[in-house]
C-alpha cells in the first residue's frame, strides 16, 4: 500500500498554511486595495501610484537637498534603476521633473523638480486625508500601523541581508 505524503489533520502547522493566516497575503491584498483607492485620487494629477511615490520623495527633499540622484531615489523607494528610469521619463514628459547628468560625475543622473512639479504638491495635499478617510481608521491607528510596518520592513531587510 502506498504511503501518502499528505499532512496529518492534527498537525498544528497546517493551520498556518491557511491563506487568511498569511501575513504576506494580508500585506499584498491590502497593497492592491490601497492602490485601487489611490487611482482616482491621482488621476487629476496625471500620476500613477509609483510616480506619486517618486514625487513624494522629491517634494520631501525639495529645499533641503533639492537634487537627488536616481540612485538615491531608488534606495529610498527600494526600486532598481531599471524600474525607476521609465517612471522618471514619464514624469519628465509630464513636465514635473528634469533629469540631468551630474557635472562632477557623468555616470550619475540627478533628478530635480520643475516649477510644475512643485505646484503639483499643492494639488496633492488633500490626498493623504482622503486616503485616511477611506481607511475608516483613526489617525493614531494609522500612525501606529505605519510605524509597525516600517519596523517589520526593517527587520525583513535585515533577515534577507543575513541570509544572503
Amino acid at each position: 500500500m502506498a504511503r501518502s505524503n499528505a499532512p496529518t489533520p492534527d498537525d498544528p502547522r497546517d493551520e498556518w498554511l491557511r491563506l487568511d493566516r498569511q501575513l504576506c497575503f494580508a500585506l499584498y491584498s491590502s497593497s492592491l486595495a490601497m492602490t485601487k483607492i489611490y487611482k482616482p485620487l491621482l488621476a487629476p494629477l496625471s500620476l500613477t501610484y509609483p510616480q506619486y511615490l517618486v514625487m513624494l520623495v522629491l517634494w520631501e527633499a525639495d529645499g533641503a537637498e533639492a537634487v537627488l540622484s536616481v540612485g538615491q531615489l531608488g534606495q529610498r523607494l527600494s526600486l532598481d534603476s531599471g524600474t525607476l528610469t521609465p517612471l522618471l521619463k514619464r514624469l519628465e514628459a509630464l513636465g514635473y521633473v528634469e533629469r540631468r547628468r551630474a557635472r562632477d560625475d557623468e555616470r550619475r543622473v540627478d533628478v530635480l523638480l520643475t516649477p510644475s512639479g512643485r505646484k503639483l504638491r499643492k494639488l496633492a495635499r488633500d490626498i493623504p486625508g482622503q486616503l485616511a478617510g477611506a481607511s475608516a481608521c483613526e489617525l493614531d491607528e494609522l500612525v501606529s500601523l505605519t510605524q509597525r510596518l516600517q519596523l517589520l520592513r526593517q527587520q525583513l531587510h535585515r533577515a534577507a541581508e543575513a541570509a544572503a
